[in-house]
């Protein structure tokens, strides 16, 4: 007990330490755990020797790790998703599982007899970090863009795709239809067991300890560790108990208060999973260091192929469907949980669970930087890729009155960019002045609103609004009236002041309205040569105060009829 005290003091003060270095270097954290760990591990100085501490250490860290990722899978928003997301997430996964098969079994890896190095390399290289991706996504704001969305989605299926594995993993050995269905039956019952708890038992109990935040804490973690061991008793195991636990949760109301108060708890023990699992990584000869190269480079060649291509298929356009590529283009944490399973099942080499750790470690890294200029890569890929003849979206699409891509002669008003705002004005239009519709073209790349747009009959340019040349090939220069209302923060490649600048040098005649973030973003505006500028915060402030004017009056009932009125007239591109 004392030993295993003293080695996790180690592991957090070097965590903690690394991670400052790593912070301080924008490095991903975890490449710090992982180095904390190979640094006091057995392979490194050594002042953590115990397999049993390493073990212990490690099987908490990945308890915690499962319950966090399962409350955070949402199965409604899967349903939700629509047919882009499921058939994205289906195609990659099934394409990078063939390939992978395909691929490490080519390279002499085995696949039978005991060893399954090839399938689980194949399993492990088709799913993505949810830590960076969702990291790197938040910093950049493009978690409510389309292709964030996209890559959310997809992420939700891999986590769906893990625990159908993990549940059929411990059968590998004698892999019979009969093993199979009684493995699928002992997870049917696990399910059940913790829905009909989760359904019937713990919302009543939660909503009683509501207001005594200790106990909601306990409450997760006797949960937790409830339906773990109910797994172990089923011959599964507690890790799988701790992702079903979380995942029949997500969906109540009780799930956020549970999250936020397992968080700081979580944190601590994913921590000492990742500088656990660096203990158990030996120094690499040249062969592993090759085969990590090897996992590593086909993880990004075959994102590349099974996330884009079905993308491209369903008329996405190649930049959403190049983004998404590039946002899960590395190895999961989730991937490095399935290796342990199958080094603790001995069905996988240590060479082989070595490599793919190192790999993951070198995308960590490269897909941390390559996410942060995934816009300056796209804009670099089309050309080339238009040039072996793809085509994007801007062509061989017939729009209205047979204008091709949406392009033709340029309407007297032109939208620079189509957000939520502009999807509201062009309803307020539509119920207003629908004739005025005719005089307006909007320039967007996102696919969802070209195809509706089209759909409705209104000119719509395919084309990046920060690239001088889309704007110039659109012909703003004939504009009477530009509008630019998407926001700074979801633009990509340029702001509102530089677009203004662009704009104004392309029309000096033209009355340009622009959108400020920041009231300080005004007078920049103004002097860019923006005509006027709106600021949203303005027009809600005074929606605000005639809510509370209603409610003084007692009349809230009567403005709330009168908003649900109106939400009920429109018929908006972007809801």
């Amino acid at each position: 007990m004392h030993e295993l005290i003293r080695d996790i003091t180690l592991c957090i003060l070097f965590a903690w330490g690394l991670g400052l270095l790593a912070h301080f270097s924008r490095q991903p954290l975890i490449l710090a755990y992982l180095i904390a760990g190979f640094f006091i591990g057995p392979f490194g100085m050594g002042w953590v020797k115990s397999q049993e501490s390493i073990s212990v250490i490690s099987e908490l860290g990945l308890i915690f790790m499962l319950f966090m990722i399962g409350l955070e899978i949402d199965l409604k928003k899967i349903v939700r998703a629509g047919k882009v997301i499921l058939f994205a997430g289906a195609g990659q996964l099934l394409g990078g599982c063939l390939l992978g098969i395909l691929f490490f079994a080519g390279i002499g890896l085995s696949i039978g007899g005991g060893k399954f190095d090839a399938l689980y390399l194949c399993v492990a290289c088709a799913l993505s970090s949810t830590v960076i991706i969702v990291k790197v996504l938040y910093e950049k704001r493009e978690l409510d863009t389309l292709p964030g969305r996209i890559t959310l989605g997809v992420l939700v299926l891999q986590d769906i795709f893990a625990i159908l594995f993990l549940a059929v993993q411990p059968s590998l050995d004698n892999l019979q239809i009969s093993v199979v269905l009684m493995s699928i039956g002992r997870v049917a019952v696990l399910v059940a067991t913790a829905l009909v708890l989760s359904r019937y038992v713990l919302p009543r109990l939660f909503h009683q300890i509501a207001r005594r935040p200790e106990l909601v804490l306990l409450g997760a973690l006797a949960w937790c560790f409830l339906i773990g061991e109910i797994a172990e008793q089923l011959h599964l195991s507690r890790e799988m108990g701790s992702l079903v636990a979380g995942v029949s949760i997500s969906t109540f109301p009780y799930a956020l208060d549970v999250t936020a108060k397992v968080t700081t708890l979580r944190d601590f023990f994913i921590t000492l999973f990742f500088v656990a699992l660096g203990m158990t990584i030996p120094i690499p000869g040249l062969s592993v260091i090759g085969l990590a190269l090897v996992i590593a480079a086909f993880t990004v060649a075959s994102r590349l192929v099974t996330t884009f291509a079905p993308l491209y298929l369903m008329k996405q356009g190649l930049r959403a469907s190049l983004l998404p590529a590039i946002n899960l283009a590395q190895i999961s944490e989730f991937s490095l949980v399935v290796i342990q399973t199958g080094i603790a099942a001995n069905h996988i080499s240590t060479e082989t669970a070595s490599a793919a750790s190192f790999a993951f470690v070198v995308l960590a890294v490269l897909s941390t930087f390559a996410m942060g200029r995934s816009d300056q890569i796209v804009r670099g890929l089309i050309g080339p890729l238009k040039r072996i003849g793809l085509r994007d979206l801007d062509h061989g699409e017939q729009g209205e009155g047979g204008q091709e891509g949406g392009h033709g002669e340029i309407r007297r008003i032109v939208i620079l960019g189509f957000f939520r705002a502009a999807s509201a004005l062009l309803s307020q239009i539509e119920r207003q002045n629908e004739s005025l519709l005719e005089q307006i073209s909007v320039v967007d790349f996102n696919p969802l609103v070209f195809r509706t747009l089209s759909d409705r009959g209104l000119h719509v340019i395919y084309g990046d609004i920060s690239n001088v040349d889309t704007l110039v090939h659109a012909g703003i220069g004939k504009a009477e009236i530009i509008i630019l209302s998407v926001p700074d923060f979801l633009l990509v490649g340029a702001d509102n002041e530089k677009l203004v600048r662009h704009v104004r040098t392309l029309n000096p005649t033209a009355k340009i309205v622009a959108t400020a973030d920041l009231l300080a973003d005004v007078d920049d505006l103004y002097a860019a040569g923006a005509d006027y500028v709106t600021v949203t915060r303005i027009s809600d402030a005074g929606e605000l105060y005639a809510v509370i004017e209603a409610t003084d009056a007692g009349l809230l009932d009567d403005k709330r009829a009168e908003m649900d009125a109106q939400l009920g007239e429109r018929r908006e591109v972007l809801p």
